[in-house]
């Protein structure tokens, strides 16, 4: 049983200490914290398991707090339940250096289970999450001992439920039947321009049922009797996940502030919130917890503390009693990569004929899959096209949690948050696909993984104007530079199978999000002699060189071939050239100083890069004096062999158009333009 008077001044303390907290700093987001600080106590105190001595501990719930603005929520209760977030670091709200940034943020805040901020992102990824965790328990059977059964609790607000990902994420959800997902919206119906009512009257919970999720209406969830009610019926599960819509007052407590919007993103005001203290009758002192509330909530960390003993000693006799599931565990938890994975793979790589890097891929993949239990994915309805489904291997579903082909459906953006909260839960390293140009859906999604270091692996195929009669709508053509402008994304274009596996290879050694990048058509193999040059993990390598050359070519991806074959013709002219494969920029640029310019030498400033994309950035390779070929233009429709020859690919054209750039004043002592 809940102290409701206790409790009440604990949710109480969680508003002032926002208000204070975003007062000091003259900025963030008071209202929401104020509105929720009830349904959030009442959740962190009785219902979510967690152990505050232990932020990672495997046995907790998830706490995602969608509507990330109202961060100071989260700091509030990490403080409060003893999570090592000292006062000072609430006073310390979005300065430089604290642990309490304007919004959550993974693996800076101890207790913070994600990075959120754009609105429907952390709803999504709880999608992910719930998946992971099913998927985890069904593998290992954790499933039969109730100790991984995790809930993951969501907080959101209106603007989560406004956006598309929302929509996306719930509907992959309900038809999951994912019933350890439980949201809370706070439904203050306000948002930054005022009332919802300017933009927004649909009826969230006929939607939400609609996706197949039960609903809960809390008619006041500034009363914590109402909110525990609500909590006590979300946690037994009815097969579904669970919506609870409860109505609250954003700012509640502000006397002149409540429930209007300029509580929402703005301080209150030093006077208001005074009158905040005294309306809800706390103690003027600022960052003041009283020592009740102090105590009250001292004694529940005590009893979490000791039920996470309890749970370790019996996942430990589980591990003790199951050595084959213990095994299987560990790699998971660890997301264990074999040392000679490259190896491994190479012995699977198709290279006896010309194949798509598509079709090698999916090869590669499914001895990856073998070899890596923690690699599970999927794509958004184009696994026979982009060949991402593992082989034998059941279907994802509620019928059979320990499928390890995930079905997204047409939801890229869905599926790239999902994923991210794939690799949040820890035992993940979740692969997921689409064609290239459809990257842009997964934009938001990739910039999370990276800002939190996810480690995941993107596969786009259809990766070039070399798609052909599907049209510019369909052919790539600034999503590389888009990736490649990313912090901390690696992008992976290899040349042929071969490149292929050792990508494979350097993106599950990563540590952050990977982009593979794979064509439709196909590609023919390198020779074995070229095959033994491969260097994909030093993003760029010598493929084809002639002893003081005069011209360096730098391709990627399926231009590699066609650079090796225009090589062949300006040697005819007596030219001497270096072929040079990068099939990753960033992987290149991280190297020292001496091996880039091994492989690009700054005395040779005749250099040519070839890729069947934008030229946006390839002049840090080739300079200023340098050429890129590229296409700077949008696709057009057209069988491929038809657009290599109109938009300048072919081994003739490139030539040409490196005779016509350079002309007679190179410095190659004329051979470059002779002939």
């Amino acid at each position: 049983m809940l102290d409701l008077q206790l409790s009440k001044l604990a949710a109480n303390t969680i508003r002032v200490l926002s208000a204070e907290a975003v007062q000091k700093a003259k900025s963030g987001h008071p209202g929401m914290p104020m509105g929720c600080a009830d349904i959030a106590f009442t959740l962190w105190y009785k219902y979510m398991k967690h152990n505050p001595k232990n932020p990672k501990w495997l046995g907790r719930d998830r706490f995602i707090l969608s509507a990330g603005h109202g961060s100071m929520l989260e700091y509030s209760l990490l403080h409060l339940f003893d999570y090592g977030l000292p006062m000072d670091e609430l006073k310390a709200f979005r300065q430089w250096g604290s642990k309490t940034p304007g919004h959550p943020e993974y693996n800076h805040t101890a207790g913070a289970d994600i990075t959120t901020g754009p609105l429907g992102s952390g709803f999504a990824s709880a999608v992910g999450m719930s998946m992971a965790n099913k998927y985890f328990a069904a593998k290992t059977g954790l499933d039969k001992t109730g100790l991984v059964d995790n809930k993951i609790f969501v907080i959101c607000g209106d603007g989560c439920m406004m956006e598309g990902a929302t929509a996306e994420a719930a509907s992959l959800a309900g038809h999951q039947k994912l019933d350890n997902i439980i949201c809370f919206y706070d439904d203050n119906s306000i948002t930054i321009e005022g009332s919802t009512n300017l933009s927004f009257s649909e009826d969230v919970g006929a939607r939400f049922t609609a996706y197949e999720w039960r609903i809960i209406n809390v008619a006041n969830a500034n009363d914590i009797e109402q909110c525990d009610k609500a909590l006590s019926e979300a946690v037994v599960s009815d097969g579904r996940p669970t919506l609870i819509i409860g109505k609250t007052k954003i700012g509640f407590g502000a006397p002149n502030k409540q429930g209007k919007s300029s509580a929402h993103g703005e301080p209150l005001g030093v006077e208001e919130v005074e009158a905040t203290k005294k309306n809800l009758g706390m103690p003027a002192e600022p960052f003041f917890v009283m020592p009740e509330v102090k105590a009250f909530i001292d004694k529940r960390v005590e009893s979490l503390i000791t039920e996470a003993a309890g749970w370790d000693k019996k996942f430990q006799a589980y591990i003790n009693d199951n050595p084959d599931k213990a095994e299987l565990i560990s790699k998971m938890l660890n997301r264990t990569v074999p040392e000679n994975i490259l190896e491994e793979l190479l012995k699977v790589t198709p290279v006896s004929k010309p194949i798509a890097s598509r079709a090698s891929g999916g090869e590669v993949l499914q001895r990856a899959a073998a070899l890596v239990p923690s690699l599970i994915g999927g794509a958004a309805d184009l696994a026979p096209s982009t060949k991402t489904d593992i082989k034998g291997a059941a279907d994802f579903n509620p019928e059979n949690r320990g499928g390890c082909n995930f079905h997204f459906g047409v939801r890229e953006l869905a599926m790239g948050m999902a994923a991210n909260g794939m690799a949040l839960y820890e035992t993940i390293i979740p692969y997921t696909s689409t064609f290239f140009v459809f990257s842009d859906y997964m934009k938001p999604a990739i910039r999370l993984a990276s800002i939190q270091g996810l480690h995941e692996i993107y596969v786009f195929t259809h990766d070039s104007f070399y798609v052909g009669e599907d049209g510019p709508t369909h052919e790539p053509i600034e999503q590389m530079a888009m990736l490649r402008s990313i912090p901390g994304v690696t992008v992976l274009r290899p040349a042929e199978a071969h490149e292929v596996a050792h990508a494979w290879a350097a993106a599950l050694q990563a540590k952050g999000p990977v982009a593979i990048l794979l064509t439709r058509q196909d590609l023919a193999p390198f020779t074995p002699e070229m095959a033994a040059r491969i260097d994909v993990a030093k993003g760029a390598y010598v493929l084809s060189d002639d002893e003081d050359f005069d011209i360096i070519m730098i391709a990627t991806g399926s231009e590699v071939n066609l650079a090796l074959k225009a090589a062949d013709l300006i040697r005819a002219k007596g030219i001497k050239v270096r072929v040079v494969s990068m099939p990753s920029q960033e992987l290149f640029l991280k190297q020292d100083v001496d091996y880039q310019e091994s492989v690009l030498p700054s005395y040779c400033l005749n250099r040519v890069s070839i890729e069947a994309g934008c030229t946006f950035g390839w002049h840090r390779f080739v300079g200023r004096d340098g050429l890129a070929i590229g296409v700077d233009t949008f696709g057009a429709s057209a069988p491929y062999s038809v657009l290599a020859e109109k938009f300048g690919f072919t081994p003739e054209l490139v030539v040409e158009t490196i005779k016509k750039y350079f002309g007679c004043g190179c410095n190659c002592g004329g051979g470059c333009c002779n002939g």
